[in-house]
């Protein structure tokens, strides 16, 4: 290739400066002398051509191979139906016809869900494939892709380049799908309250009604019929502290493409209006203030506090007027307003014939029903008042055997508590012995249900938990819990211990023995699975799409087990381990990628247009993918037609050596305007004879 270039010897100004002198010259002395002036000023353009140092270069150059991109769509919509199939079948057609055209290069690109809820972004991702390509090297775009596309230049101008588009659409013209979009979810419920959910089912391709099945932690609670494109709203009671996952699911229509986005779910913090416990002391001991104090230091706990100063048998002669003491609502606390209670303590509390044995049915009633009840036994529970000797003996986990032994111990995790919630990880319990105070009293007890977490005198069980029907019971038998508050001999963990164990009666989530959870960091989902018994084994995997797998789990802490699991899909995840279920919705409540699920060729076509491509369907209703003829395009005309795409090889190309002949040096530029000067001489000369 060759090319004319300058090589200035002087400054483009002064260039420009003698320029306008020598045409002011020239045009002066066509003025006086004629049409003589004429080969003058061509002597004088040779000089100033001289001075712009003009040059012929000559360049090698080596054609290079044009790029054609074809991007290739991996989003969660491009797995529905049978466009994987139709973008596999695609892509290997692509590959076959594009090497077989002549320095042609081409490059593929995939594409899948973007971070977050950004959607399909394969514009994005074209740019990223193509950044080591200059744009003039671009012959074309191919995009295989359903047309379900989030991140579209609204101009050809931000493309970056001018090779055309084509865009290649999967999926049928005939498609059905059924989706729930929430409207309205809430946060957070008080327990106990029921919350209002506002959904709307749309569907293209339906009957105009779906019903609609609401479960809550995996137990159906409501069906309902709705209309199709119309809001409606659902009830949902707050059952329990901690998270309460409602799922919603519409009934999945004939042929639709997917049941993934048939079901949205909502996670509902429960929380407790007010911790509502019954604290009843039996006669005065260093320890009630314990209690106490633990109850009233947590803002969420209201207290009811009766202590028996004076039983009803004691007869002294005093007159009633005169005591200083308020009667015991017995009738008040445990019938009418028992089931307000969350908690009932006896705290050291003796038979005395203040309560009837009819309250104790209420309360062993209670408890079954889904109540909680502690016992707090000193030496009147192996005494001839214990309340083993009442109706409640039915639900206490243990009988006392009559000792009462009277020797200081440390406290000691059993192998059971090492395992359970409430007394795992307690502070001070990582050594042996124990790295916490003595307690000097064990009440002896025959323990027939429950486990027994903990231990004390001779071994002998200290804290036993047991589950009664729906309800719950602890019995802590030992009144010397207060020695840690008081810092007896170092003290104790005594907050965690006896929080933890309140807790755990008040059915915290946290606190649960058998519990499995699942908990979203991005596209990472992390387990927990607790048990109190040996490895729970593998849980079941059930993703978004409805593809199950087994996933194994490692024993983290004794009777904890954990894993983890990179979500490659958006929507709602299933776990179960046994009979435990738990949800995890990674994405967004109404994700980006699954609120549109239909393929269609009108997103991409005003910017394929725009280029010169095109954006097509490649299948009908009912046939197989086929892929457009693939045309090398030399000129700026048509880009597409009906049964094929162009693309338009660049010129590029690599100088491989150049070669510069500069004319105004040396000998030759030096004879021409030599020749010049002396042409304009002699014809100058000959004038002048003539006119003499």
């Amino acid at each position: 290739m060759l090319t004319l270039s300058f090589s200035p010897l002087l400054p483009v100004w002064a260039l420009v400066a003698l320029a306008v002198a020598l045409l002011a010259v020239t045009v002066l002395a066509f003025l006086t002398r004629g049409s003589v002036a004429a080969l003058r000023a061509l002597a004088l353009a040779l000089v100033l051509a001289a001075l712009a140092g003009p040059s012929v270069v000559q360049e090698e150059r080596d054609p290079v191979r044009s790029v054609v991109a074809v991007v290739i769509d991996r989003s969660t919509s491009q797995t529905l139906g049978d466009r994987p199939e139709m973008t596999t079948q695609l892509r290997e057609e692509a590959e076959r016809r594009l090497a077989g055209l002549p320095n042609i290069e081409t490059r593929f690109i995939d594409a899948g869900d973007g971070e977050g809820d950004d959607g399909t972004r394969l514009f994005a991702a074209l740019q990223r494939g193509l950044a080591d390509v200059p744009p003039d090297r671009l012959a074309g775009i191919l995009m295989v892709t359903d047309g379900v596309v989030h991140d579209i230049p609204t101009s050809v101008s931000e493309l970056g380049f001018a090779a055309p588009l084509h865009a290649l659409i999967t999926g049928r013209p005939n498609e059905r799908d059924r989706r729930i979009a929430l409207l309205e979810a809430p946060r957070f419920g008080i327990v106990g309250k029921d919350q209002t959910i506002r959904a709307e089912v749309s569907e293209r391709g339906g009957t105009g009604t779906a019903n609609v099945t609401v479960r809550r932690d995996g137990q159906t609670v409501l069906r309902q019929a709705v209309r199709t494109g119309a809001p409606f709203s659902l009830t949902v009671r707050v059952d329990h502290g901690g998270p309460n996952v409602v799922e919603i699911e519409a009934d999945q229509l004939p042929g639709e493409l997917t049941p993934v986005n048939n079901r949205a779910v909502v996670t509902i913090e429960g929380i407790r209006e007010k911790l509502r416990v019954l604290l009843v002391s039996g006669e005065p001991h260093p320890g009630e203030r314990t209690w106490r104090n633990l109850l009233k230091s947590d803002a969420n706990v209201d207290l009811v506090h009766f202590t028996i100063l004076r039983p009803p048998e004691k007869q002294d002669g005093t007159p009633i007027n005169e005591l200083s003491l308020i009667a015991f609502p017995t009738r008040e606390l445990f019938q009418q307003k028992i089931k307000d209670f969350d908690l009932i303590i006896f705290d050291r509390y003796a038979n005395q014939s203040v309560l009837p044995s009819t309250y104790f049915d209420n309360i062993a009633r209670y408890v079954r029903e889904g109540g909680a009840l502690l016992i707090a036994a000193g030496p009147e529970y192996a005494g001839a008042g214990t309340l083993a000797r009442t109706r409640l003996a039915a639900v206490l986990p243990g009988q006392p055997d009559g000792r009462i032994l009277e020797s200081p111990f440390k406290p000691r995790i059993t192998e059971p508590g090492k395992r359970h919630p409430v007394t795992r990880d307690l502070p001070g319990s990582e050594g042996d012995p124990p790295a916490w105070g003595e307690w000097l009293r064990t009440i002896g007890a025959d323990v027939r249900t429950g486990a027994s977490v903990m231990s004390g005198a001779g071994d002998a069980p200290l804290l036993v938990l047991n589950r009664e029907d729906k309800g719950r019971v602890a019995l802590l038998l030992s009144d010397h819990a207060w020695l840690w508050a008081r810092g007896y001999n170092d003290g104790g963990p005594h907050i965690d211990l006896l929080r933890r164990l309140a807790h755990w009666l008040m059915k915290e989530p946290a606190l649960e023995e058998e519990a499995l959870r699942a908990n979203v960091a991005g596209r990472i989902i992390r387990l927990e699975r607790q048990t109190m018994g040996p490895d729970p084994g593998p849980m079941l995997v059930t993703s978004p799409s409805g593809r199950e797998q087994r996933l194994g789990t490692g024993e983290a802490r004794p009777g904890l087990f954990t894993a983890e699991i990179r979500a490659e899909e958006l929507g709602l995840y299933t776990f179960r381990s046994g009979d435990l279920v738990a949800f995890a919705s990674v994405g967004p409540a109404n994700s980006r990628e699954l609120s549109d699920v239909f393929s269609a060729p009108e997103h991409l076509r005003p910017i394929a247009e725009a280029t010169g491509g095109s954006s097509r369907r490649v299948a009908d209703a009912t046939g197989p993918a086929t892929l457009p003829r693939i045309q090398v395009v030399r000129s700026n005309t048509r880009l597409s037609g009906t049964d094929w795409i162009g693309i338009r090889p660049s010129e590029a190309a690599t100088v491989r050596g150049v070669r510069v002949f500069p004319l105004g040096l040396g000998f030759i530029g030096l004879a021409v305007l030599v020749g010049a000067v002396l042409l304009a001489w002699v014809v100058e000369g000959r004038r002048r004879a003539m006119r003499a």
